[in-house]
């Protein structure tokens, strides 16, 4: 019998960060993820974006504090993000369900309109904005093609969500200093495990390093869970689409028959705790 828990290359602790709204401090983070070895997302408000000095507008706001924090360049996004991903956070930034539904559609659409034409890619991924969200929020959501969606609701534990547009992270950075002891146990064995996929999600907004004055934060945070070869590095994305093609696997009645219907490699774990790869398109017998 084999057991669908395992993540890419036969790891079962998986990282991803998450950080919200595009501001200039997310040149500064992607740095720090980059020399460790980890992956973010970035929810960015297109509307918002810095549009530098070739004619177009240069847009402001003013964060908690009241001080005056500008947004990364669209021009430079692509550069600034590279090997990590951009995804929606609405057009403006408003309240998802103190708005019109056509509204909601439209800051949907056009910021993934806006964010596609930046970054030459396909835009799938959400987080809502102040964390705000019903049943019809996710609807419209869904029909606008969002595939995932992340609340700030956080859950403490290393779970991977049933519905990806509910993702409810493991906590926000400045929380995150017992579930990271508890993940690090769990990878070095310092505590009793059984095999079983673990996922560890940090969310914020990276120009509340400067607002706390806490870079050290992050650079501790990322110093310690980078560089690690029992760790999958991940953005959203990446982990969303891998557990779709998990769930998509089919197996013959006995279970000793594979197939990999995705475009994705697939890793399983066999009754002796060893883990195999199933290829695209690939029949196994196990």
């Amino acid at each position: 019998m084999v057991n669908f828990n395992s993540f890419p290359g036969g790891r079962t602790f998986a990282l991803t960060m998450s950080y919200d709204d595009g501001t200039a401090q997310d040149e500064r983070l992607v740095k720090i993820f980059n020399k460790h070895g980890i992956k973010g997302t970035f929810h960015l408000n297109s509307a918002r974006m810095t549009r530098g000095e070739q004619g177009l507008m240069q847009t402001v706001r003013t964060l908690l504090g009241g001080d005056p924090v500008s947004h990364i360049q669209a021009a430079r996004a692509r550069e600034v993000y590279a090997g990590h991903e951009i995804s929606c956070h609405t057009l403006t930034h408003p309240f998802p369900c103190e708005i019109t539904r056509d509204r909601l559609v439209y800051e949907t659409v056009q910021d993934r309109l806006n964010l596609e034409q930046i970054t030459g890619g396909i835009v799938r991924g959400m987080s809502y904005p102040y964390g705000q969200f019903d049943r019809g929020v996710i609807d419209i959501m869904r029909t606008c093609g969002i595939v995932y969606s992340r609340t700030t609701v956080p859950t403490g534990g290393f779970g991977i969500p049933k519905d990806f547009m509910e993702w409810r992270p493991t906590c926000h950075h400045k929380a995150a200093a017992e579930p990271v002891e508890k993940f690090l146990a769990l990878v070095n064995g310092e505590a009793p495990r059984k095999r079983e996929t673990r996922l560890l999600y940090i969310w914020g907004h990276s120009y509340e390093f400067d607002n706390d004055n806490n870079w050290n934060l992050i650079e501790d945070l990322c110093a310690r869970l980078g560089g690690n070869s029992k760790i999958w590095y991940a953005t959203n994305i990446e982990i969303y689409d891998y557990m779709m093609a998990v769930r998509a696997m089919r197996s013959s009645v006995d279970g000793k028959r594979l197939y990999n219907p995705s475009a994705l490699s697939v890793w399983v774990c066999d009754s002796d705790g060893a883990a195999i790869e199933i290829k695209p398109g690939e029949t196994r017998e196990i």
